[in-house]
């Protein structure tokens, strides 16, 4: 199945700096492999904010909630998923 998701990052303002990048660091990692897993097919920014628009394949809604709360961030995200389906015209 793919899905939208729709991130944005909510980190209290007051949180330390070096906390800050090792998170970014560890969410950056984390990305990757879910990229090489084949979950992460693709990853926009939303510019001025601090959000993401991602495309993600998985098995079903119980693993893609497994690969988003796997993310280091997970805790400070707002998340909004659209499952998505295939359109009649895309089929060949």
């Amino acid at each position: 199945m793919e899905f939208l998701v729709r991130t944005e990052n909510q980190l209290p303002v007051d949180t330390p700096e070096e906390l800050r990048e090792q998170l970014r660091k560890a969410e950056r990692e984390r990305a990757m492999e879910l990229r090489e897993t084949g979950i992460l097919k693709r990853l926009w920014r939303v510019p001025g904010r601090n959000a993401t628009v991602g495309l993600y394949e998985a098995e079903d809604p119980a693993a893609l909630h497994d690969a988003l709360t796997s993310l280091p961030m997970w805790k400070w995200m707002d998340v909004t998923v659209e499952a998505l389906a295939t359109h009649p015209q895309e089929r060949k």
